[in-house]
């Protein structure tokens, strides 16, 4: 979903009772600006266009090689979505890259919106590694050893404000904005772990674009 399809839903929800014009126009604007200091007003950054995407900043680095099954092909090194930085650069393929960028635009901002300023920065816990599922002896390879995954922890905000997944999932104040930066994830990516899930993801989002069978496996 594209920033103005979301302002048009935002105007649609506001419409329905009195007053609600006004309401309807401030609620549009806000998501405009809140979207124009995460994403650039004409939809394109400086430097972007990593992947044929205007909003993408990194490099390309062509073929990682990788032993038994590891590796990417056509790798790039991704550093910002717009002006959303990373706090490590993350060597991912650009499906990968490209997931981010659209969880970031329908899931993560307007979960936050215009709190702390909005979204400044994303807290990169892992990326490419050459490695099995959970590191565990025997168990079949990661989507991280295909660079096919990213794992977030945290989020900060413009105002300095730092958003864990460890430590907010259950407040009151940013747990909302979590669980629901977690359920709109699913579908984007086809692997979505978190909190709850399975014991392994108590501190951070797992999000890979491996597909399912039977669609998107979300916990």
């Amino acid at each position: 979903m594209k920033p103005i399809a979301l302002t048009l839903m935002l105007a649609l929800m506001l419409s329905g009772c009195g007053g609600a014009k006004d309401r309807a126009k401030e609620g549009v604007a806000g998501m405009k600006a809140l979207f124009a200091a995460a994403f650039g007003k004409d939809g394109s950054v400086e430097g972007g266009g990593l992947c044929g995407d205007p909003l993408l900043v990194g490099e390309a680095i062509g073929d990682i090689p990788g032993p038994g099954g590891c590796g990417v092909e056509n790798a790039v090194r991704l550093r910002a979505v717009g002006h959303i930085g990373l706090s490590q650069s993350a060597t991912i393929e650009c499906g990968t890259a490209k997931a981010l960028k659209q969880w970031l635009q329908v899931a993560a901002v307007p979960a936050v919106g215009a709190k702390g300023g909005g979204i400044g920065e994303l807290r990169v816990a892992a990326h490419y590694a050459c490695r099995t599922r959970n590191h565990k002896r025997g168990a079949r390879l990661s989507e991280h050893a295909k660079g096919r995954a990213i794992d977030i922890s945290a989020i900060h905000l413009r105002d300095g404000t730092q958003v864990t997944v460890l430590n907010d999932w259950r407040s009151k104040t940013y747990g909302p904005d979590l669980k629901t930066m977690h359920s709109r994830a699913c579908g984007i990516f086809g692997t979505v772990l978190g909190p709850g899930s399975d014991g392994h993801h108590e501190d951070h989002f797992h999000f890979d674009i491996a597909q399912h069978g039977n669609g998107a496996y979300c916990r």
